[in-house]
């Protein structure tokens, strides 16, 4: 395991209970925890990206307003739905990010997940070509932004410009140098895997996913990373790929951490249908003493595989108190892990 970050889905409600009642808490206590996980060490920020949802949204100017007040994170999200996308505009968008943050981008596209309302992508303008599935337009708006993203001209000029064009067909500007080999797939399958590896982009593989063999979600988990990397050596790609996984992990080293999460009861996986069709798997959770929970994740066998270890952390409780979970896994478990 060479780097640990943390992953947030943003959550915010008007409750006394939260420390994040509004959207302008959330987005600022995001800036905010992932400036406190680079002072600590860690090794990523990363945000979850939810419409139509008391959640976070938009995730570029959350990304660059990030960029511009760190240094050396990298900041991601986990994952952008690519069924909302105007893939053109997002390359635009990407590229103005990346380029703010002096190219520590990493970007992490799916083709979505259930959702708050009934076909949410139409309301943005988006329809399925015929014979598309509603996941297939995902991809194919995921193929068109790594296209653009190459940095190709495509556009015919125009032979009276306002301002000077450089010759040729044009491209989509700001183009960041290096973006393309900074997309990551969010993969809820082994076949989705090995698509994502076929194109060249790394993978992120989270808490769930389809329940293809019975077998536990480690495992599972484990053999989907391990069908990636093969098809990668398949295609023929020059570069290293990176893998993350998701976790929930908890140390608990006060009182205060063993009232939150210490009957946590989600200690094993669960079993669920995301639709008619598809049985999926839910991926424990951990919650234990540091020496405990060396031990536990040390059979975790996703985790052994991937290169990246993303922590998913309870945002409502506010950024001093989720600073300390990061800093509690960094400090007291991470080095027997690998890390450094």
């Amino acid at each position: 395991m060479k780097k640990i970050g943390f992953l947030s889905f943003g959550h915010w409600t008007p409750s006394s209970q939260s420390a994040t009642r509004s959207a302008q808490d959330v987005l600022l206590q995001s800036i905010d925890l992932a400036v406190a996980a680079e002072e600590l060490g860690a090794d990523g920020a990363y945000f979850r990206v939810h419409h139509f949802a008391r959640q976070l949204s938009s995730p570029f100017p959350l990304l660059a307003a990030v960029g511009a007040r760190t240094k050396n994170i990298e900041i991601g999200t986990g994952v952008i739905d690519m069924r909302y996308e105007n893939p053109l505009y997002m390359v635009e968008d990407a590229g103005s990010a990346d380029l703010i943050s002096n190219g520590r981008l990493q970007l992490g596209l799916s083709r979505g997940s259930p959702e708050q309302v009934v076909d949410g992508w139409r309301y943005f303008g988006f329809e399925p070509k015929a014979g598309e599935t509603d996941a297939d337009m995902g991809r194919r708006h995921t193929e068109e932004f790594l296209e653009v993203l190459r940095g190709e001209g495509f556009a015919k000029p125009n032979p009276q410009p306002m301002f000077p064009n450089p010759p040729g067909l044009l491209r989509l500007e700001p183009l960041s140098e290096g973006l393309r080999d900074r997309i990551w797939w969010g993969s809820g399958s082994n076949a989705t895997a090995e698509w994502a590896a076929k194109m060249g982009m790394n993978l992120q593989s989270s808490t769930l996913k389809d329940d293809e063999t019975g077998e536990p979600f480690h495992i599972q988990q484990a053999k989907q990373i391990r069908a990636y990397r093969e098809a990668w050596k398949a295609a023929g790609h020059q570069r290293e790929p990176r893998v993350s996984v998701s976790r929930s992990i908890f140390a608990l080293v006060n009182d205060m951490d063993r009232a939150y999460f210490g009957r946590s009861g989600s200690d094993q996986d669960s079993v669920g249908f995301l639709d008619e069709k598809t049985r999926a798997i839910f991926g424990r959770s951990y919650a234990a003493e540091p020496e405990q929970l060396i031990k536990q994740l040390a059979q975790d066998e996703a985790i052994a595989e991937a290169d990246t270890l993303l922590l998913t952390v309870p945002n409502q409780l506010g950024v001093a108190y989720n600073a300390h979970v990061i800093e509690a896994i960094l400090k007291y478990v991470a080095p027997e892990l690998g890390w450094r």
